[in-house]
């Protein structure tokens, strides 16, 4: 009987270095995406994403054409990005409707079989992505379009989400669907999203640190003035008393930009695994184990799945851990000259992803434990199960050995299968800032240098020639690292 054991451990070592071979290298290509963007390659940038195209499985779809819409969008390429963002809306309100086919199989092995929608913060920088596209190739009719689609998601989303503390709309895409909507013309509806997002901002500063833009103050003095809401006019101008503004008819007169800088790097999850012994042998074997392998390489996770399923006594349960990558950039100096004129603004934090991202996670966090030991203990139960189904198919002379077998092979299996869903749009930036001028029409050389809290350059300057129109308003985006 000894020698049938220890002829079966090759076996298992096999079986098991199968298993965890479908684990796989985490993936490099963010890491070569965000050399190429820090060194100003952005070209360079979107052909990693585009080559890696395999790379995501068929219940990541949805992600590649998330990236690929980024790094298409700062490489120039604005139509060709709004084209994959089409079809990655188009595929998350599909998934919605296949959803529940997948969360078995999800059960048994981890959340990662589940075809990946994105965050509903994702989902709502999906449109915004599209209606800065549309507005940077001045196509005003379709960016308002995106605007009112921003509008509707919101709406739904506020709707949807009970708890008034969670993520159920945003300031951002509000403010962004205010400037939309004066550079058209449209000051009622400027107005109302204006309004909302200084609503927003002050509903959601304890979480989101994001303060008011200042520039909004400006905002919501210049549309109530150019709207004659007189009552309104007066409130703002008692709640901002040391704001300067434009009044309408003279910002009408002038030419507008308007400078995205996207700034930083998103947050990327790792597993963060708890492991649970049953037994006091057990327990002695996760303490040694912990102090001797990482859990978060490769070569650990392969080490503990083999000696936890040799064990037979380790449940082990895997949560998702944010980890932050803050910018540097404190703000961006923005500065036009020509024609005898010269104006500056610094750009504003309007968005800090980062902090969304760990709130959407913070949100999620009960459901997520909550079903994580679910699948554990399911897992725990079926791999007994199989152990014991194997012993009495194999009759009373091999069934030990075949049920010890099955059983420590199906207890790897579930150990190194063992993840969490650690998938999100990781092409977004840290932090989203915004300046805004108004000049005379006419050429200008336009310079925008992103700079620490210490007045220490961040990258390269950008420099270019712009043209601008009386009345006309254009968009420039940067992306700095």
């Amino acid at each position: 009987m000894a020698s049938r054991h220890l002829t079966s451990i090759p076996l298992i070592l096999l079986v098991a270095a199968a298993v965890l071979q479908g684990c796989g290298t985490v993936s490099k290509r963010y890491v070569l995406v965000e050399e190429s963007l820090r060194a100003g390659d952005t070209t360079r940038a979107d052909l990693i994403i585009e080559q890696a195209e395999q790379e995501y499985d068929s219940n990541s779809r949805v992600l590649y054409q998330l990236d690929r819409g980024m790094t298409l969008h700062v490489s120039g390429r604005y139509e060709e990005s709004n084209a994959i963002l089409e079809q990655a809306e188009q595929s998350v309100e599909e998934l919605y409707t296949r959803r529940l086919r997948t969360e078995a199989k999800a059960l048994l092995v981890n959340d990662t079989k589940l075809p990946y929608a994105g965050a509903p913060y994702e989902q709502v920088m999906m449109n915004v992505l599209k209606a800065i596209n549309y507005a940077l190739l001045e196509d005003w009719d379709e960016s308002l379009v995106e605007a009112r689609r921003i509008d509707h998601r919101l709406n739904v989303l506020s709707d949807s989400v009970e708890d008034s503390e969670a993520y159920r709309d945003d300031a951002f895409a509000r403010y962004l669907t205010g400037v939309l909507y004066e550079a058209d013309g449209d000051l009622n509806n400027a107005f109302i999203a204006y309004r909302k997002a200084y609503d927003l901002y002050r509903e959601t500063r304890g979480w989101s640190r994001t303060p008011i833009p200042p520039m909004l103050h400006a905002d919501l003095l210049r549309i109530t003035e150019g709207l004659h809401l007189n009552e309104e006019h007066e409130q703002y101008r008692r709640a901002f008393p040391d704001v300067s503004w434009l009044p309408m008819a003279e910002a009408r007169r002038l030419a507008q930009i308007v400078v995205i800088s996207y700034n930083g790097r998103a947050p990327h999850k790792e597993d963060q695994f708890i492991d649970l012994p049953i037994s006091l042998d057990a327990l002695k074997l996760v303490l040694l184990t912990k102090g001797a392998v990482s859990s978060n390489s490769r070569q650990g996770r392969a080490a503990e799945s083999l000696l936890y399923g040799l064990s037979g006594r380790v449940v082990r349960v895997a949560l998702p851990r944010l980890v932050r990558q803050k910018t540097q950039v404190a703000y961006g100096q923005v500065s036009l000259e020509g024609n005898g004129t010269s104006a500056s603004a610094r750009t504003e934090l309007v968005q800090d992803l980062t902090t969304i991202a760990a709130k959407n996670l913070s949100d999620r966090y009960p459901s997520l434990a909550i079903k994580a030991v679910a699948r554990a203990a399911l897992k725990f139960g079926l791999a007994e199960g199989v152990g014991r189904g194997a012993e009495a198919a194999a009759g009373k002379d091999a069934g030990p050995t075949v049920g010890l077998v099955a059983g420590i092979l199906a207890k790897i299996f579930a150990i190194a299968t063992e993840e969490s869903d650690k998938r999100s749009w990781r092409t977004l930036p840290d932090e989203v800032q915004i300046a805004r001028l108004w000049v005379p029409a006419g050429t200008y050389e336009l310079r925008v240098r992103a700079l620490t809290h210490g007045g220490k350059a961040v990258g390269e300057e950008s420099v270019r020639t712009v043209t601008l129109r009386s009345g006309a308003t254009k968009f420039f985006t940067e992306r700095v690292l």
